[in-house]
């Protein structure tokens, strides 16, 4: 049986990020049993590393910028772990590590022309706000729309993402808790969806869509926001909406979709590992890196840059 390898690029925030104290929950996703497990279902993990900012970077003005020129970083790392053959499973803060994952995928393919990149967004929230429709003014509420090209370009270019990624290139799943102008511009766009009934039923739209994305993209990045889940799955979620997937649903899921050899990249963000205590929540996220490395091992066989 081959091995798949797979790197552990990590994003966290902290005070030099606008944060006044480091994140550790990308730290204790890794470091609370993942590499185990991970060793126990035949991966050689090959790549760890922390996106950081330079000393030169840590003096630039605005938070989001500082966010951003660390994603760039996150970037390069994700894409020198696709271009050695390796699954990068990025542990994110929270989700605007977005734009330094799709970067990454976009230039993993070492020339000058960037690779087109389908992303599969899997969260309660649609994160598709602009400045003008948020009703928070969060950037964590923004990163698909940023990611779309909707708005603060200079942020998406800071974290190396350019071009934008078009519309159709995008599927939501599990998608429930939107703002009203928010679902006006997912309606306006058509943006594909996946529903919470079709992750439990296992729907023949889960391959549907993989399928459509892997005829245009590329590459194709998954991201995951935990509070997707259920909330007696994901204990502490910070945003925890009702009626969502298990974490046993989701993994079957996710099975299903990192069949596709295009899927090349896995994110995990928002993990609240300061309100679990009974890490009920990290048995979670590794139910779904499992559910993940079941998915790539069906590929067995065939084309895929993941196996050793």
């Amino acid at each position: 049986m081959s091995k798949i390898r797979v790197g552990l690029p990590k994003l966290l925030h902290n005070g030099q990020l606008g944060y006044t104290e480091i994140d550790e929950s990308p730290n204790v996703m890794e470091g609370g049993g993942l590499l185990g497990l991970l060793e126990e279902w035949g991966c050689d993990v090959v790549d760890r590393r922390t996106a950081w900012l330079t000393e030169e970077e840590e003096k630039s003005y605005g938070a989001r910028y500082r966010l951003a020129l660390a994603s760039n970083h996150l970037a390069d790392m994700v894409a020198e772990q696709i271009r050695a053959g390796a699954l990068p499973i990025g542990l994110l803060s929270n989700c605007n590590g977005l734009m330094g994952m799709l970067a990454g995928h976009q230039r993993s393919g070492g020339g000058r022309k960037p690779l087109r990149v389908g992303l599969v967004w899997v969260d309660a929230h649609g994160d598709f706000n602009t400045p003008e429709t948020s009703l928070s003014g969060m950037m964590g509420g923004m990163p698909v729309a940023i990611s779309t090209g909707l708005c603060l370009h200079h942020i998406r270019r800071a974290c190396g993402l350019d071009p934008p990624l078009p519309m159709k290139y995008v599927t939501m799943v599990g998608v429930r808790d939107t703002d009203p102008w928010e679902q006006y511009l997912i309606d306006q766009y058509d943006v594909s969806q996946i529903s919470v009934d079709d992750v439990r039923r296992l729907s023949p739209a889960i391959d549907m869509e993989m399928d459509r994305l892997g005829t245009i993209a590329d590459i194709i990045y998954v991201h995951i926001d935990l509070d997707v889940l259920d909330p007696e799955d994901i204990p502490g979620a910070g945003l925890p909406v009702k009626d969502g997937p298990t974490a046993g649903e989701l993994a079957e899921a996710l099975e299903i979709i990192f069949e596709n050899p295009k899927a090349a990249g896995f994110g995990l963000a928002s993990y609240p590992s300061s309100r679990d205590p009974e890490r009920r929540g990290l048995r979670s996220v590794y139910k779904l890196v499992e559910g993940v490395v079941k998915g790539v091992r069906s590929r067995e066989g065939g084309p895929t840059g993941v196996m050793s």
